[in-house]
């Protein structure tokens, strides 16, 4: 898959998974439960135990048929590790510049983090394909709205606090995609064993991403 088919399927799928997992066997089931409610756009974050290990595992599972990237960059070896591993596309919390620089050089589908207009402007400086507004439950709607107005050329996706309650008001405000973590899949959830609820839950999430955009 090209860079460029990397972005068209982000924007196809509208939501990304935020994985954030307690283990690598229980991030394994957690996105096999995912997977069956229909999410196939998943984000492992470097905040996952052995992170690189479970793409990796992920990517000799399920090959094509999801998309996986890596999110959570910190550290400047990070984006080539993540590329390595079998990620399509990498995503920062934050933006700095050189670690933009390192991901933007696997030549994969960068997202850089910024919550500020100056952050946003900067990210997309430096080579943001898709800026991430994080965290979005500090901003809402309303604030992603507002920087449609200076930036309309910029794709924006916000992640941290979208939920099944607010998915449409995202992407009436302009969202390319949403970044959604613990309110679509709990890692409590996995800890317990509650992977059938995880399914229903991602189920949820795609007919209200489908009811928001149709």
């Amino acid at each position: 898959m090209t860079r460029e088919e990397t972005l068209a399927k982000i924007r196809e799928l509208g939501l990304l998974a935020v994985l954030r997992g307690p283990s690598p066997e229980l991030t394994v089931k957690m996105v096999d439960a995912l997977i069956a409610g229909g999410v196939t756009g998943i984000e492992i974050t470097y905040s996952t135990p052995n992170a690189p290990e479970v793409v990796r595992m992920l990517k000799a599972k399920y090959g094509k048929d999801i998309l996986l990237g890596m999110g959570t960059l910190t550290e400047l070896h990070h984006p080539a590790e993540a590329q390595a591993a079998g990620a399509r596309f990498l995503v920062s919390p934050h933006c700095d510049p050189g670690l933009a620089v390192s991901m933007a050089a696997t030549g994969l589908v960068v997202m850089i983090g910024a919550l500020t207009p100056t952050e946003v402007f900067q990210a997309h400086r430096l080579g943001a394909d898709i800026v991430k507004i994080f965290p979005g439950s500090l901003a809402g709607p309303g604030y992603l709205k507002a920087l449609r107005g200076p930036f309309p050329h910029i794709p924006l996706m916000p992640t941290g606090g979208v939920s099944l309650d607010n998915i449409r008001d995202w992407f009436a405000a302009g969202a390319v995609a949403v970044g959604a973590g613990s309110e679509l899949c709990p890692p409590a959830w996995a800890k317990e064993g509650r992977f059938d609820e995880i399914t229903r839950n991602a189920e949820a999430f795609c007919e209200a991403v489908k009811q928001a955009r149709g």
